[in-house]
């Protein structure tokens, strides 16, 4: 790990609003926002998920922002959701970043007789980012499931 150093306001902005696009991707699929989560993706995005992030290929890949729909829709499966980012380490070069998000995704179900399940899922986030005309987003997702663990819940 590198030693902190001073940011530049624009480097400090730039980190503030990438930190922002991680964020609204978690409130987006917390509220079953499906296009503006697609939203914080470029035309031509990747998106990669590993079920096993110690996998050496992914489990799903997608390319270009329309692609993602179904995965984003796939959340309706869930009676509720919430994604707690954790800590985020982001590398600036320019209009261009990459960067390492930790998330505790919580998935709620309701199986037979209304019995309730709560599946976590830790999650990190290996993301690229591109600034274009000003705003950033996400260039290449790679979601790595690294474990889960399911729970019954008291009703």
């Amino acid at each position: 790990m590198s030693s902190q150093t001073a940011l530049s306001p624009q480097e400090a902005a730039d980190q503030l609003a990438i930190r922002s696009l991680i964020d609204a991707y978690a409130h987006c699929a917390d509220r079953r926002d499906a296009k503006g989560q697609m939203s914080l993706f470029t035309e031509d995005s990747r998106f990669l998920v590993y079920m096993d992030a110690t996998a050496a290929r992914p489990t799903q890949e997608l390319h270009g922002r329309d692609a993602l729909a179904p995965v984003f829709d796939n959340l309706n499966t869930y009676k509720a959701t919430t994604h707690f980012n954790g800590q985020s380490t982001v590398f600036l070069d320019g209009d261009r970043a990459s960067g390492e998000t930790y998330c505790l995704a919580h998935h709620i179900s309701f199986g037979t007789d209304a019995e309730r399940t709560v599946m976590i899922a830790s999650i990190r986030y290996l993301d690229q980012f591109v600034k274009q005309h000003g705003d950033w987003f996400f260039a290449e997702r790679r979601l790595l499931v690294d474990w889960t663990e399911t729970r019954l819940c008291a009703p």
